[in-house]
C-alpha cells in the first residue's frame, strides 16, 4: 500500500461547472459535518491523457492534495479506439433501458433502492454515503435539484454493498470465495448475494483498476455481469475509471464499447476529472484526492471525491428520470 501522504500543497486552480449532459464529490468520516462556504462559478477546461502509473489499487488515504475490444497486445487486436474520451460525463439513457427496470419490478426488484459493484473505492465512507447522513454533512449548492433523487433513493448511500469490496476485481464479483458467508448461500457469488439482497432495480458498475492484472478475462467477465444483470431486471450504469493503469486506456474503451453494445448508460467519470488537479488523482497515480461534499466550494471542486459524488448523483438522476 503506498505511505500514507503528509504535507503536499494545495492546488487552487478552479474547476469547471458540472451540470446534466455537458457535465464535463468526497467524502467526509461518518459523524463529521461541514461547515459553510459560498458558490463561485467556473470555467470549463479541456480532457487531456491520463500518465500510466502500474501501482495496485489498495484502498483509499485521504490527502490535502488538490494538486471496441482492447485486450492485451497482439497482431490479432486492434488498437483501443480512443472517441471514448469525449463522451459526455452524464449519460444519455437508451429507451431499452426502461423495459429492463419495469421487468425489473415485476421481478420484485425495489425502485427506490440501487446497487454498487465495484472496489474499495465503492465504500459508503467515501462513495455517496454522505448522503444518507443528511444535509449538515453535504451542500448541494447550486445542485438543489439533486435533492429529490436522494430522497427516492433514500437508504441505499450509506449501505454497504455485497458487491464492492477492497481488492474486487471483475473476476471477485463471479467467485463464490468472495462473497459475504453470514449473508450468502452457498456457492452465491457476491453479485448473486447482492442483487438477492437488495433487490436494486439500478446498478453502478464500477471496475477496472484491479483487473489491470487479468487483462485476458476482462471483457468476458464484464460480459457476464452485464447479462446477469440485464436478466434479473437490474438496470446497469457502467463507469470509466479515473486512473489509466494500463497505460493506454483499453479499459475505458471496452467499457465504453460494451455500454454501446448493450445500450447502456455510461458515467464518463474519466472525463470529469481531466481539468482537476493530478486529474483527480493523489501522487500514486490510483487513489481520488479528497475534499468533503461541499459543491458550493470552488477550492473542494478540485478534489477529485466531490466531483464523483456530485457526478454520480447527476447520473442517478438522470436514469432514474428516462426508465421511470
Amino acid at each position: 500500500m503506498p505511505a500514507p501522504l503528509s504535507s503536499v500543497a494545495r492546488n487552487r486552480t478552479v474547476s469547471p461547472r458540472f451540470d446534466g449532459a455537458q457535465a464535463a464529490a468526497t467524502l467526509t468520516p461518518a459523524g463529521t459535518a461541514i461547515g459553510p462556504s459560498t458558490p463561485t462559478p467556473r470555467p470549463s477546461a479541456t480532457p487531456s491523457a491520463l500518465a500510466a502509473t502500474p501501482t495496485p489499487m489498495l484502498t483509499p488515504t485521504r490527502t490535502d492534495t488538490a494538486t471496441a475490444s482492447p485486450l492485451p497486445p497482439s497482431p490479432s487486436v486492434s488498437p483501443a479506439p480512443a472517441d471514448w474520451t469525449t463522451m459526455p460525463i452524464i449519460p444519455a439513457v437508451s429507451p431499452a433501458m426502461h423495459g429492463i427496470f419495469q421487468r425489473g419490478l415485476a421481478l420484485g426488484n425495489n425502485p427506490h433502492a440501487f446497487s454498487k459493484v465495484g472496489d474499495c473505492e465503492s465504500s459508503p465512507n467515501w462513495f455517496l454515503g454522505d448522503f444518507d447522513r443528511g444535509p449538515r454533512y453535504y451542500h448541494l449548492g447550486e445542485y438543489n435539484y439533486l435533492s429529490g433523487v436522494i430522497q427516492q433513493f433514500a437508504g441505499s448511500f450509506a449501505r454497504t454493498s455485497l458487491a464492492a469490496r477492497p481488492g474486487f476485481s471483475t473476476g471477485s464479483m463471479l467467485d463464490p470465495d468472495w462473497s459475504n458467508p453470514d449473508l450468502c448461500k452457498p456457492k452465491e457469488t457476491p453479485l448473486a448475494c447482492e442483487y438477492r439482497v437488495h433487490k436494486p432495480s439500478l446498478v453502478f458498475i464500477m471496475l477496472g483498476t484491479n483487473d489491470v492484472y487479468h487483462l485476458d478475462v476482462f471483457e468476458s467477465n464484464l460480459r457476464t455481469i452485464i447479462r446477469f444483470s440485464l436478466d434479473r431486471g437490474v438496470v446497469p450504469i457502467l463507469s470509466t475509471k479515473a486512473d489509466n493503469l494500463e497505460g493506454d486506456g483499453r479499459i475505458n474503451a471496452l467499457v465504453t464499447r460494451l455500454a454501446r453494445e448493450y445500450n447502456l448508460p455510461l458515467w464518463n467519470f474519466w472525463l470529469a476529472v481531466q481539468p482537476l488537479p493530478n486529474r483527480g488523482l493523489q501522487p500514486d497515480g490510483v487513489h481520488i484526492t479528497w475534499k468533503p461534499n461541499r459543491f458550493d466550494d470552488p477550492v473542494a471542486m478540485t478534489y477529485g471525491w466531490p466531483v464523483r459524488n456530485l457526478t454520480a448523483l447527476q447520473t442517478l438522476k438522470a436514469v432514474w428520470e428516462a426508465v421511470k
